[in-house]
């Protein structure tokens, strides 16, 4: 069965965004985009809200010269991506559908199918599917920053046993945590 893994860029406080829905201050440098290319590379399926979505769009026709870049926009443009949003009417990438409603049951059968892992995105998608017991990964990529409030990393309301599996330090002082719930 695939793994449905959660890899958000928080500040140290929890936060993806901060109160403004800025979120310049959790740009990877080299290293840590390199790292995530690699935790990317396997996925072949992007579970997305139309938010997160709007922004990793940019991957589809980026043009950057740099190295990381490229990569990574190699390997999003690669996999499948849902859009889970009840406004958005068309989507701006290829091998993307929408669909309307979140289904656990449709999310658990396409685990249960899947040849790769899968990967979610957004913080409320993310935090419907912790609710219903569907991460099974939570690959957190902490920063030295503190952002004082904004939207949470993890959803409020949700007890989870984490085990944690690996952690490593970068230089810029961002710190991977990688926990199996």
């Amino acid at each position: 069965m695939a793994r449905l893994m959660y890899a958000p860029l928080a500040s140290l406080d929890g936060y993806i965004e901060d109160e403004q829905g800025e979120f310049n201050w959790a740009a990877p440098d080299d290293e840590v985009h390199a790292f995530i290319n690699d935790l990317m590379r396997p996925i072949g399926t992007h579970l997305y809200g139309r938010r997160m979505y709007e922004t990793m769009v940019y991957w589809e026709t980026v043009d950057d010269q740099a190295a990381v870049a490229r990569d990574f926009a190699e390997i999003w443009r690669a996999a499948d991506k849902v859009v889970y949003s009840q406004t958005l009417l068309t989507v701006l990438s290829e091998r993307t559908r929408i669909e309307q409603e979140f289904d656990a049951a449709a999310i658990m059968r396409l685990k249960e199918s899947s040849q790769t892992d899968i990967s979610i995105s957004g913080a409320e998608l993310a935090g419907r599917a912790f609710a219903k017991g569907l991460v099974d990964e939570c690959h957190l990529f902490l920063g030295p920053v503190l952002v004082g409030g904004g939207k949470r990393a993890l959803p409020a309301g949700v007890h989870a046993e984490l085990r944690l599996l690996d952690e490593r330090r970068f230089r810029n002082g961002v710190v991977y945590l990688h926990y199996r719930l």
